[in-house]
């Protein structure tokens, strides 16, 4: 069945709608992190670092936004539990990124605190990922914007941004109060996970501080497979053990009651041990591939933000500085030459630096009411990769097609990559007829330059010729327009078209893997950037208990970036030679809708709904990073102190004109989950929630991208059979 124009539950554009309105309104159904203002600091204080820009602050008719309520409501514990606060927004374990509206990698882009995290691949060695390098439970909030628009974002918005925000101080401070807590702790059946969660809050006078830390401990996550086996036909996962933690500190000033200044230091480590039982066991003795997969990120950042009635009525700055490591490292014992030990620890960085910020000003000329907004960015980067092994392949040279020719290693891919990005966009909401019309025309400029640097890794590489690649330069721009329109109280219309834009990255341009004798896979310093033109159209209605949405899309992307085989035969590289290009036409198109009901005697309910199609134009072929149509229906009671929800998922299958091959097929699938929550009223700030999810058992795929392997057995990739979660989180 073609996923076509089903796309549904654009009602997460409402505020409160990813999850059920009624969540937001029971006074004990989770814990509450209201942004507190401070007295004077005037309409549209900003209390936390943003963004990236007070323009992006406000949610618009594409944004859902999604609370620290909403998150612990959801039991949202993994980055793949976001599929259930809005359609068309999940995450990728293929590719260890988000996926909006069918685009994921580089094509999402990810800002914690307005602060991009880019997602980095090394190209060849299978090291990709970077963006979930963060704890879950250290968020107060997260946007969710659809569409494929660069006019404030920048690079990378062609499917849509995830704009996280950390907890802030003033999050757990109550009134009248000097000091705030917040405990939490949370078990998981699926990989068997224990973690716990400790935040501190101060103020002395106008100075807040912020300490929070997490921990969390696990195995593998479950699946659906039964054949525990060491070879490529297993089914059951891989034995594995994980610690993850993280840290985050902030300083706050506040000035004159307008003026915010802050310091945040933050770090995040993962580190996964994998005892990989799913290698050729006619290549290595069975039990000794070992695998370890390790994510890291630090930052560093100050950051300033003022409303009020001054020259500008909002301002917002950050100046940071960040580094992200993931790091690949494999050890096992050959059977086939090069017999021995074999050892490869394949390691990508990249550490970016910059400022982002913005103004907003509000004009009134005539009858007309202008909320203006100008800002940018600028930022460096610096992007690298190395492979470092141990085997016993000798110094060469080695006969044509012998075993150590295919295992470069001991050197870089790439060479060092040094980038620069500069963007600057103006935005003005026009308000017509007392603001129930309001136009919103954007611009935005942005210019790149990737420089390649020459470094002794790179010149270990077989493929070295003495000489660098050319640096890549290019700029573009970008444009919108967005009317909205409410013809009642209750009503409003929309209509947006916007362009995007995604510069090339690192590795699309310089990769360099492969050695003479055997095959090579390069970048393409000449690549253009991605773009795209987005059209959504849609009405949201209602109110806080009972509404509704639906929005209808098409993007059309021009020079997506992707592989191809070079034609022809080299005699330096027999088993050929596979370049980097650009595709001249993609499209992805769905339709989504929401509603919800809640009734004042505590019975509530909701729906999500969202369908999507994407094909590679000019192949006339599908994309496995399309989501296949999908529905959830939920029900509950709560009263003041308790509450139950039961939740039904069902996703239609997705065939041959769905996907890229037909190993990515997926089935039709409905699963059943049921969730309830208690806050005791003889402890306040006191919360215990506890769901079981897949009550049926069934078993089902969900990220096409998993199956794209002709070699592993398909139920490999099933995900988690029937699970348990439960927590307690106390605020104090």
């Amino acid at each position: 069945m073609k996923n076509w124009l089903y796309s549904g539950v654009a009602l997460a554009v409402l505020a409160g709608a990813a999850v059920p309105a009624w969540a937001q309104q029971q006074s004990g159904a989770s814990v509450e992190l209201e942004t507190i203002n401070v007295e004077g600091a005037g309409q549209g204080t900003a209390q936390g670092e943003g963004g990236p820009t007070v323009a992006t602050k406000e949610e618009t008719v594409l944004t859902t936004r999604v609370t620290r309520e909403q998150l612990d409501q959801e039991q949202v514990s993994d980055f793949r539990d976001l599929s259930r606060l809005t359609p068309g927004v999940s995450f990728s374990n293929s590719t260890g990124s988000f996926n909006i509206r069918g685009l994921d990698r580089s094509r999402v882009m990810t800002t914690i605190d307005g602060i991009r995290v880019p997602w980095i691949e090394d190209g060849a060695r299978g090291v990709q990922g970077g963006v979930a390098s963060f704890d879950l439970d250290m968020l107060s909030e997260i946007d969710l914007i659809k569409g494929s628009d660069s006019t404030v974002f920048g690079s990378g918005a062609l499917g849509g941004v995830v704009a996280l925000r950390t907890l802030e101080p003033e999050d757990l401070i109550e009134p009248g109060k000097n000091f705030g807590g917040l405990t939490r702790s949370r078990f998981d059946s699926r990989d068997e996970s224990w973690g716990a969660d400790q935040a501190l809050a101060a103020r002395v006078d106008n100075t807040f501080l912020l300490v929070q830390g997490g921990y969390r401990k696990g195995h593998e996550m479950d699946n659906r497979g039964s054949n525990d086996i060491y070879d490529v036909t297993r089914t059951t996962p891989n034995p594995q053990d994980y610690d993850q933690q993280s840290v985050l500190v902030k300083l706050k000033q506040h000035v004159d009651g307008n003026h915010i200044f802050g310091i945040t230091g933050e770090h995040f480590e993962r580190d996964e041990d994998n005892d990989d039982r799913t290698a050729d066991p006619a290549t290595y003795t069975l039990g000794s591939v070992k695998r370890e997969e390790v994510t890291k990120r630090d930052r560093i950042s100050a950051n300033y933000s003022y409303a009020g009635d001054g020259f500008v009525n909002a301002a917002d700055a950050v100046v940071y500085w960040q580094r992200q490591i993931i790091e690949d490292n494999f050890s096992a014992n050959r059977i086939t030459t090069p017999t021995g030990p074999y050892i490869r620890n394949n390691d990508r960085e990249q550490e970016t630096y910059g400022i982002t910020g913005s103004l907003m000003k509000e004009i009134e000329t005539g009858s007309l009411f202008h909320k203006v907004s100008f800002g940018g960015e600028l930022f460096g980067s610096t992007a690298s990769s190395y492979s470092e092994g141990q085997d016993n392949c000798g110094p060469g040279p080695f006969p044509p097609f012998g075993s150590c020719n295919f295992l470069h290693t001991n050197q870089a891919d790439m060479p060092e990559v040094d980038g620069l990005t500069f963007g600057a966009f103006l935005q003005d909401e026009i308000a017509l007829f007392d603001g129930r019309v309001r136009v919103t025309p954007g611009i935005r400029y942005d210019w790149y330059e990737e420089k390649p640097q020459d470094t002794p890794e790179y010149q270990d590489n077989p493929n070295w010729t003495g000489t660098l690649p050319p640096d890549s330069s290019d700029d573009h721009i970008s444009g919108k327009l967005r009317i909205e329109g409410d013809p009642s109280e209750n009503v409003t219309l929309y209509a947006q078209w916007a362009q995007a834009f995604r510069a090339p990255t690192a590795n699309e341009l310089y990769l360099d893997y492969g050695g003479p004798g055997t095959y090579l896979r390069v970048g393409n310093p000449d690549l253009k950037p991605e773009t795209s033109n987005g059209f959504d159209i849609g009405a949201k209605v209602g109110d806080k208990n009972l509404g509704g949405s639906v929005s209808a899309f098409y993007n059309r992307y021009k020079n997506f970036i992707d592989d191809q085989p070079r034609p022809g035969f080299n005699p330096s590289y027999p088993l050929g030679i596979t370049d980097t290009i650009n595709r001249a036409n993609v499209e992805i198109y769905g339709l989504e809708i929401t509603a919800h009901y809640r009734d004042t005697s505590g019975w509530h309910g909701w729906t999500k709904f969202g369908a999507y199609s994407g094909e590679d134009i000019d192949l006339n072929e599908g994309l496995n990073t399309i989501p296949a149509t999908k529905v959830v229906l939920g029900i509950g009671y709560a009263t003041d102190f308790w509450g139950l929800d039961g939740i039904v998922t069902a996703a239609a299958a997705r065939d041959a004109d769905d996907v890229e091959n037909a190993n990515s097929e997926t089935p039709s699938y409905a699963t059943l989950d049921f969730t309830g929550w208690w806050s005791p009223q003889q402890v306040k700030g006191l919360t215990f929630r506890a769901g079981i999810y897949n009550i049926t058992d069934e078993k089902y795929f969900e990220d096409a991208l998993d199956l794209a392997s002709t070699v592993q057995n398909k139920d490999y990739y099933t995900e988690p059979g029937r699970n348990v979660r439960v927590s307690a989180t106390y605020k104090f």
